[in-house]
């Protein structure tokens, strides 16, 4: 178990009972540095059903499988372009998702009706602990984010058990570093496009490639479906605005607004007239995703009549926190997505 970082809250045994429950066909809580799963043996038809049932997922909506660091790709994909192996030694173990083809028969119950397979390789030295040992380390782990569907993505242990219950057996690796969904990249075509963003820049993944990133970023027009990509998710049940800044400050003063309890996610700080619930995060592209979930899950839960979130800059780095925001706003308020 040297894998496991000292101030992890794993013991070694809580890895081995994690291995032989999902051997044994049930469900596990797994931390990622991106957020937590909930993992199941991928290549297991009526373990995966139990994560669709869960969440309560819809059956043509595929899940991304997660593989160890020395895992055989030939395994999951008889097609390896160059350009995913030029990404994967790159950005793996790290949060990025490769598409590519699905080997005929290997996790149906994963690809949602498609020929396709997302292969994800998690940098959390859990995660990693817990693939090293199943299957003899060339096992693959279904593993969506560990909540009802289309709902606010889990960052802790307990938001996992808070959501799905204390019946679940749910491996305590701390809030994940990341805090926002990895990267989907699909290298089914030439150059690869970006399905869905997440930490890792577009320039980044384009000077692996040697392409420019709006290259990455072309419409995807045909492309698999994917986590996460439609146009509600990630959404809290009390109805979400984006606001600017100046419209914070601006409808919070209206008598209108203020018999009603609103709550502010901001980058900046509550201004001293200002009697709205507040949260700010950090103002920059990382600090805010790391705090992005739990502030939004906090909020969620306070009985409040609107949550306004400050709306993120124009520019590259925030583009996947404004395509999470932009879901999450969709999907808000009681019915949901």
């Amino acid at each position: 178990m040297s894998a496991l970082s000292t101030d992890a809250q794993v013991r070694p045994s809580d890895i081995i009972t994690a291995v032989q429950r999902l051997e044994a066909g049930e469900l596990v809580g797994l931390p990622t540095e991106t957020v937590y799963g909930l993992a199941a043996d991928a290549e297991n038809p009526q373990a995966v059903a139990k994560i669709y049932a869960a969440k309560g997922r819809p059956a043509d909506h595929p899940v991304i499988v997660h593989i160890h660091r020395q895992a055989d790709l030939a395994h999951w994909t008889d097609e390896v372009p160059e350009t995913a192996r030029q990404l994967a030694a790159a950005f793996w173990p790290g949060p990025l998702t490769l598409i590519l083809p699905r080997r005929p028969g290997v996790a149906d119950a994963c690809a949602g009706g498609q020929n396709t397979i997302g292969l994800r390789c998690p940098s959390h030295p859990v995660a990693q602990a817990v693939l090293a040992i199943f299957k003899g380390g060339q096992g693959g782990l279904a593993a969506p984010s560990a909540n009802r569907f289309g709902r606010i993505s889990p960052t802790t242990a307990a938001h996992v058990q808070a959501e799905l219950g204390d019946g679940l057996l749910v491996l305590d690796g701390g809030a994940c570093a990341v805090g926002i969904e990895s990267t989907i990249v699909d290298c089914t075509v030439q150059p690869p496009r970006i399905l869905r963003p997440g930490q890792l820049q577009p320039t980044e993944l384009a000077a692996v490639l040697g392409v420019s990133a709006e290259v990455l970023l072309r419409p995807a027009g045909g492309a698999p479906r994917v986590a996460g990509a439609l146009p509600a998710h990630y959404a809290p049940r009390t109805p979400l605005l984006l606001r600017t800044r100046e419209q914070i400050h601006a409808d919070l003063q209206q008598a209108d607004n203020a018999a009603r309890r609103i709550g502010v996610l901001a980058r900046h700080a509550r201004a001293a007239e200002i009697t709205a619930t507040w949260m700010q995060l950090p103002d920059d592209p990382a600090g805010y995703a790391q705090g992005l979930y739990a502030a939004l899950r906090e909020l969620d839960q306070a009985g409040l009549d609107q949550i306004w979130v400050e709306a993120l800059p124009p520019t590259p780095p925030w583009l996947a926190l404004r395509d999470r925001l932009s879901r999450a706003a969709h999907g808000s308020g009681a019915g949901g997505p």
